[in-house]
């Protein structure tokens, strides 16, 4: 099963891009971040065209993530747990039965800037909650992955200018640590996994160049639960998706499991 987190950045602008790469990738399961749309302006029919079911969890003109899915999917369920009060469409969660079965969560991760302040205080609120869910999935043992735009630079070597990014919230000491305390309730951090050289990115900057010089950041992560890490085989950035017409600034990443 090939199951790819995509931040789109957009449904409406980059549905074109979209469609090229479902079309030429072919995954099983995408889960993609910031769709900006509710639900009802969401061009399902395109996918479901394709053989994806499709379920969304929307919001006007920011954020919204959706699971695009050839399998049936099972128990969906929307919103990070932890503050009823909180908005913004971040999180969806739902299970696709392969040979066997598989709890997928994507997560589009508060960005957190400007540091300090309300943003900075929201991000490391939400990751404490996604501590917690973290460590129920785990206490589950469950095959289960969170896969998506985490907004975490884990390490320097994740990063082609290290510091420039020093005071960002991506790559501020706090950020990093609350990222590795939910690794380390045993996660498998899939990337990384198979593939620990530096230098590999899934994020350039419209700015300034970025992707012409490479200065990118590897921020999209997928987080395998043992029991899913039993069964991975490759997890690999389809890095050329960048290069082409009306991009996102963010490329797929995907995962092959052995389901």
């Amino acid at each position: 099963m090939k199951i790819a987190t995509f931040n789109i950045n957009g449904i409406k602008a980059r549905i074109n891009a979209l469609l090229d790469w479902l079309d030429e990738a072919q995954p099983d399961v995408a889960l993609l971040q910031e769709i900006k749309s509710v639900d009802e302006n969401f061009p399902r029919e395109l996918f479901e065209e394709r053989g994806y079911n499709v379920e969304t969890h929307g919001q006007k003109s920011f954020n919204g993530v959706a699971i695009l899915s050839k399998l049936p999917l099972e128990d969906v369920t929307r919103g990070l747990p932890g503050d009823d009060s909180d908005e913004q469409a971040r999180w969806i969660e739902a299970t696709v039965v392969g040979k066997q079965a598989i709890r997928l969560c994507g997560l589009y991760l508060p960005n957190g800037n400007p540091t300090p302040g309300p943003k900075y205080d929201y991000k490391l609120a939400w990751m404490e909650r996604l501590h917690a869910r973290a460590a129920a999935l785990m206490a589950s043992e469950e095959v289960a992955l969170m896969a998506g735009d985490y907004n975490i630079i884990p390490q320097d070597e994740d990063a082609a200018r290290p510091e420039a990014w020093q005071k960002d919230a991506l790559a501020l000491p706090e950020s990093r640590a609350a990222f590795r305390r939910i690794v380390n309730l045993g996660f498998t951090e899939a990337f990384r996994a198979r593939n620990p050289s530096p230098g590999q990115y899934s994020f350039w900057d419209y700015q300034a160049g970025s992707w012409q010089r490479d200065d990118g950041i590897r921020i999209d992560h997928l987080l395998l639960t043992p029991q899913a890490a039993d069964l991975l085989l490759d997890c690999q950035i389809d890095k050329d998706i960048r290069g082409r017409e009306k991009p996102s600034d963010h490329v797929p990443v995907w995962v092959e499991l052995d389901l």
